[in-house]
């Protein structure tokens, strides 16, 4: 493995099939970011910091906005199964 085959990797996913199946960059990291900012203000007032379980849903949130763009996307909707059981077993944890 060697810095150009990985640059050079990234750039066919960037430039290629991740633009097509997650549509523009900038909006889908906007939507993002608005999901995100929102579970870490929950976070924050409810228990002052964000917990594993905080993370699984932001993760889920990514994995929805991406949906947005291609609803069909396999991947997307098994991940979002897997970051909702995980998160539902960490927040009973965290109890």
């Amino acid at each position: 493995m060697n810095r150009n085959d990985l640059i050079n990797s990234a750039k066919e996913l960037v430039n290629g099939d991740r633009a097509e199946v997650y549509g523009d960059a900038k909006i889908n990291h906007e939507r993002i970011a608005s999901g995100w900012n929102i579970i870490a203000q929950a976070a924050m007032k409810n228990q002052g910091d964000l917990t594993p379980a905080h993370i699984t849903l932001m993760m889920d949130w990514t994995k929805t906005c991406r949906l947005l763009e291609t609803m069909d996307h396999r991947d997307s909707w098994i991940d979002k199964i897997g970051y909702a059981s995980l998160g539902g077993e960490m927040a009973t944890k965290e109890e």
